[in-house]
């Protein structure tokens, strides 16, 4: 008997709309993160990030603990490639402006010059594979500690976390907000993540656009849809919030954000995965390779944004 995809399909894009407007709505971006802690000693984004891996984490353990975790694609180990896409993915992010959570804010804001930026990822995506210049195959299984649930994980992390969104959903309430703050739009990204999840299978749009480039195209399905209700989902968030700004791209803004796009893509395919995969798959389920190049990542930031500074 034939699945009904309507419905999948429904939820998938209602899913993916949420999440851009999530974004959108929360300034989500790793350089405004760092440069953030770096000129007004506030963590508040940054913690924001880590948190979305948290949220996820825990939806995992609660998935496996009902006994409804979906396949989960192997991931891999520990390598030294890592790091270099790390470094290419915070060097990309700073050209750009803006990493790929970033680039999906300043769309919803409508600066087009950024629709440059996927273009960009697709082409370094593309270019990596011609160099030989992707992840080694060094596939890792699910992970032991998920494997083999511990009985007493469950309640150690779900319950903190539970009061801890309790307390986001509570503040958003009683201000009467739409997902603004920082960690109440990375908790509604999460949450967006782990539903996908559950009906397509672990979705970023760095990773489509990574399947993109390997000419997967046709094996993509209902997952290639998301991309556009995701950016949609952005729009619909600058508009509502009046930061909507019809700019159309300056030269030099769009040979920016191609060419940060094509390092991003690069860097990824060394990786292997983007800054969005890393944040909500790889770091909770503590695959030690995208810990290595979230690390990178950030160093590279930080350093560049400091040699910046000196300078001046």
């Amino acid at each position: 008997m034939g699945v009904n995809v309507m419905p999948i399909l429904l939820a998938s894009l209602a899913l993916a709309l949420l999440m851009g407007f999530a974004i959108q709505r929360g300034g989500t971006c790793l350089v405004a993160a760092i440069e953030e802690a770096l000129q007004h000693r506030r963590w508040t984004r940054f913690a924001a990030l880590l948190e979305a891996t948290l949220w996820v984490m825990a939806g995992l353990i609660a998935l496996r603990a009902l006994g409804l975790l979906p396949n989960v694609p192997m991931g891999f180990d520990l390598h030294w490639g890592a790091v270099t896409g790390g470094v290419l993915l915070g060097v990309g992010a700073l050209v750009n402006g803006g990493c790929v959570f970033g680039t999906v804010a300043r769309l919803g804001s409508g600066q087009w010059a950024w629709f440059g930026t996927p273009l960009g990822f697709l082409g370094g995506c593309v270019l990596a594979r011609y160099w030989g210049a992707t992840a080694a195959e060094m596939p890792m299984a699910l992970p032991t500690w998920l494997q083999n649930l511990p009985p007493a994980l469950p309640a150690l992390v779900l319950l903190p976390l539970a009061l801890r969104g309790s307390w986001i959903v509570r503040g958003a309430w009683r201000t009467g907000v739409a997902p603004r703050s920082a960690h109440l739009a990375t908790l509604v990204i999460a949450l967006c993540f782990l539903g996908l999840f559950c009906v397509v299978g672990a979705w970023s749009y760095t990773d489509v656009l990574s399947e993109l480039a390997s000419g997967r195209f046709m094996h993509l399905g209902v997952r290639g849809l998301l991309l556009p209700a995701l950016f949609a989902g952005a729009l619909l968030g600058g508009w509502l919030s009046g930061s909507w700004q019809h700019r159309w791209p300056r030269a030099t803004d769009l040979a920016r954000c191609l060419t940060g796009g094509a390092l991003m893509g690069t860097g990824a395919s060394l990786v292997p995965g983007g800054n969005d995969s890393l944040i909500l798959f790889g770091m909770p389920l503590l695959w030690p390779n995208a810990w290595l190049a979230f690390v990178c990542m950030c160093l590279s930031i930080l350093f560049t944004l400091r040699l910046t500074q000196w300078m001046k």
